[in-house]
């Protein structure tokens, strides 16, 4: 990110409004309350990298099926090299799994293995 000061704002004001930059590049220019009387900006941004990191929001980050990490591939997409096609489901209550996991579970049980109660993906769950 740059960021150009003006040595000659020392205002004391913490209140700042920004100028969002047009569609044709303009810099983004930060306002103070001494500028808006007509002073120099305190400084302006001339580029900026976002950068965004998530995570799951999920009540264990661990597959209760397989015990790997439910952000990373499975042991037997791992296996398989098939990490993109692992996927994570959460049931209604829940409780997250692999899909290719939770998948072979339901064909034996149709219960959470966690807390037993019959297994029903949240996707069916919202479309109801």
């Amino acid at each position: 990110m740059d960021i150009h000061s003006s040595p000659s704002s020392s205002s004391a004001t913490t209140t700042t409004t920004t100028n969002n930059s047009t569609a044709s590049g303009d810099p983004i220019v930060a306002n103070t309350a001494a500028s808006a009387n007509g002073s120099e900006p305190l400084f302006q941004i001339k580029k900026l990298n976002l950068i965004a990191f998530w995570k799951w929001d999920v009540q264990s980050d661990v597959c209760a099926i397989c015990r790997a990490n439910v952000m990373e591939a499975c042991p037997t997409c791992q296996s398989e090299n098939k990490t993109s096609d692992c996927v994570i489901v959460w049931g209604a209550c829940n409780h997250s799994f692999h899909n290719c996991c939770i998948v072979k579970w339901v064909k034996r049980n149709n219960r959470c293995p966690l807390c037993q109660q019959e297994w029903m993906d949240f996707r069916k769950r919202q479309l109801n």
